[in-house]
Order: structure tokens, then C-alpha cells, then sequence
């Protein structure tokens, strides 16, 4: 799961892959590759940990405030993500290491409770109590986890097939994931890789100067996100789900291979006013290849 978030500061995000994704159809549920991601808009920087992490935030848009907490892979600004800019502000905060230029932050995150608390004093500093919360993947697991033990942190919590479960007729798939060729990831996060958002999303720079550069970034984001992740994302948040009190929409797609969709039930039995959609013929990165549904039921439960 390639990230593409360029190292710039203040302007729109300028990677090919953020240039030239995908839009979707309202009919059959294709990807066309007719749009342009329009990005982050700034960059905030905030300091902390006892000021051993610079967390950069990328921002866009104008409205209320939400929050958005990135998978495994890295920040990918994609459609969604633009689409919800529209009618909010988009605080989107870059886990620590995988940031370009500065790799090494994640040293100082011995802990996952460490990383929790690190999240928490960023939204803090920026003044985001009361936002809305929505997580993918990784970026599910720890905005739940923020939830419970910040009950007040959100007004409410969208998570897009979250991690932080395990259950033994459906284990997630991170060790396979991390153990794949390259060339097999797609496989794991759509359901089908040929649409045109996944050979965007996966697509190297045009310059094969900047090809070592972006690799290195890829597996670094990942690695970094691996030392909580791998080889299975369970730091017991099923027993702190309770203490969620946020109004919660779970997202899932049925043929996720990754976090398989039977994990959506742990969730919705866990907090206690959860909602759930299900969506046909789609992998774990719903987002874009349900991308009008994805927006639709976003949009309509924070409204």
C-alpha cells in the first residue's frame, strides 16, 4: 500500500499518483480516471512528546472540524478525502517516521499506549476536541482507541474497515502482507487491483531518478507502522470498545482480504451506538472502489 504524500509545505499534495487518480461511476460502480485530486491545502506543524516528535498535519478545506487518521501505509490523499474537504476541515496528522525528511521520529514511540497519548496531545495543541474522527485501516484502530480512552476527544467516529481485532475464523492478513511481493499488495487491499484508482495509487514516479526515493519511503512508512502492526494489529482494544461513547459508522467491504468483513461484528457488539454498511464486490480500501457510497453514508451520518 504505496504512500504518495509529497514533501512540500503549503501547497496542493504533488505527486502523479495524487494528480491522476480516480472518480467514480455512479451506475456500475467503476473507477474512470477523469479526476484530479485537489490535496492538502497547508501544513501545520506541531510539537510533541516532550517536543522529540514534530508531527506535521496536512489541512484542506473550510467548515467544522474532522480528523483523519491514515492506514498503515501512509497518508494517501485521495477522493474521499477531497469530497469530505468540501463541507469540512480536513486535519489529516502523519504518523510519526513516515514523514518525508523525517524518518527517524518513530524511535521515540516506544509504546502503542505511547502513540495514543501522542495523538491525543496533537489534536489537544490544535484545539480539535469535539471533531469528528474518521479512520481507515490502521488509522480505524487508533482513532477508536482515542475514543475510548478520550471519551470526549469526538462528536462522532467513522472507521473504514479498521484494524485492532483478531478472531481466529478470520484473522487479518498483515503478516502475509508484509511477507508479499510487491506486486501482490494490490491484491490484499482491492478487490479488484485493475481499476484505474489502484494502478494510480501503486504507480511510480514518471522520473526514474525520484523511483529509489519513493520505494524507500514506501517500505520505511510501512515499517514504521509494522512496529505496531506486525504481525497482528491486537493491543486489546475489544475490551476498551465499551468506553466508546461516540455515535460510531463502521465501513467494510465484503471481499476484504486484509481485515476480513466478519471482524465488522466485533465492532458493532463493542460500542455501544455503532451503525454498519457492508459493501458488495469490494476490498479493504472501500473508499475508492465505493467511493460515492463511502461518501454518501460519511456524509449523511455526521451531518
Amino acid at each position: 500500500m504505496p504512500t504518495r504524500t509529497g514533501n512540500i509545505s503549503g501547497g496542493r499534495q504533488g505527486s502523479r499518483s495524487n494528480r491522476t487518480s480516480a472518480s467514480q461511476d455512479l451506475e456500475s460502480g467503476e473507477m474512470s480516471n477523469t479526476a484530479s485530486i485537489r490535496g492538502p491545502e497547508r501544513d501545520e506543524i506541531v510539537s510533541v512528546w516532550n517536543d522529540q516528535i514534530k508531527m506535521r498535519v496536512r489541512i484542506a478545506g473550510t467548515g467544522p472540524a474532522l480528523v483523519y487518521f491514515h492506514p498503515a501505509a501512509g497518508l494517501y490523499w485521495d477522493e474521499y478525502l477531497d469530497g469530505l474537504a468540501q463541507d469540512f476541515t480536513v486535519y489529516a496528522p502523519e504518523f510519526p517516521g513516515a514523514t518525508p525528511g523525517d524518518p527517524y521520529a518513530i524511535y521515540k514511540v516506544d509504546e502503542y499506549s505511547d502513540l495514543v497519548l501522542i495523538y491525543e496531545e496533537a489534536l489537544r495543541k490544535l484545539g480539535l476536541k469535539g471533531a469528528i474522527a474518521v479512520g481507515q485501516s490502521m488509522g480505524g484502530m487508533i482513532a477508536c482507541d482515542l475514543a475510548a480512552v478520550f471519551p470526549d476527544l469526538f462528536s462522532k467516529l467513522v472507521c473504514l474497515a479498521p484494524s485492532g481485532m483478531w478472531r481466529d475464523d478470520a484473522p487479518p492478513a498483515i503478516a502475509q502482507l508484509y511477507a508479499s511481493a510487491p506486486e501482490k499488495i494490490p491484491g490484499f487491499v482491492f478487490h479488484d487491483p485493475s481499476i484505474p484508482a489502484a494502478q494510480a495509487m501503486f504507480s511510480l514516479p514518471e522520473d526514474p531518478e525520484e523511483i529509489p526515493a519513493a520505494v524507500a519511503q514506501n517500505v520505511w512508512t510501512l515499517g514504521c507502522a509494522g512496529k505496531f502492526m506486525w504481525p497482528f494489529p491486537e493491543h486489546g482494544l475489544r475490551g476498551r470498545l465499551h468506553r466508546i461513547t461516540a455515535p460510531t459508522l463502521v465501513l467494510w467491504g465484503k471481499n476484504d482480504r486484509l481485515m476480513p468483513v466478519a471482524l465488522a461484528e466485533e465492532f458493532n457488539a463493542g460500542i455501544g451506538n455503532c451503525q454498519v454498511r457492508l459493501y458488495d464486490n469490494c476490498g479493504h480500501i472501500l473508499q475508492m472502489e465505493k467511493l460515492d457510497q463511502a461518501l454518501a453514508d460519511t456524509r449523511a451520518f455526521i451531518a
